[in-house]
């Protein structure tokens, strides 16, 4: 995963931490959505693809794909093909929006490592009672520091 790739290593195992997240999954929280709901800046402003950068089977689908679009050829070896504003573009079958779902409110042991012991994550109903776990568990991080 390239979120690990500029972590800080980590002093200890994993078992010695707690993850404290706030989530909206995709799966629950998330509904397929248009170009236009997300503003998206392609379908705002049109976009450009250059021909050379394609393989033959990507090429013959933005070609035959519906939608509008002029070629440009700007010198040998460099064509475009300019998309207009207004239509979908080639991601829109990956937009996504909110639902409006509460986020999840989760504690769990371990970090980006793993759960070594497997226990099962804490999930709260109320951002309050996370707050509170969370301040709780600094707190008491920080009078082990005080004790040395």
């Amino acid at each position: 995963m390239s979120a690990q790739l500029f972590r800080i290593q980590p002093q200890m195992p994993p078992e010695a931490y707690r993850t404290f997240a706030i989530v909206s999954p995709v799966e629950t929280h998330m509904r397929r959505a248009t170009c236009e709901e997300v503003g998206c800046e392609h379908y705002l402003n049109g976009w450009r693809v250059r021909v050379e950068n394609l393989t033959p089977q990507m090429l013959h689908a933005a070609r035959t794909s519906g939608r509008k679009y002029v070629e440009h050829r700007i010198a040998e070896g460099e064509t475009w093909l300019v998309y207009e504003a207004g239509q979908p573009c080639f991601k829109a079958t990956e937009h996504r929006a909110p639902i409006g779902r509460p986020p999840l409110y989760l504690v769990r042991d371990g970090d980006y490592r793993g759960n070594p012991r497997g226990t099962k994550a804490r999930l709260y109903q109320r951002p309050d009672q996370w707050v509170d776990d969370f301040a709780t568990h600094q707190q008491n991080l920080a009078d082990e520091i005080r004790k040395g």
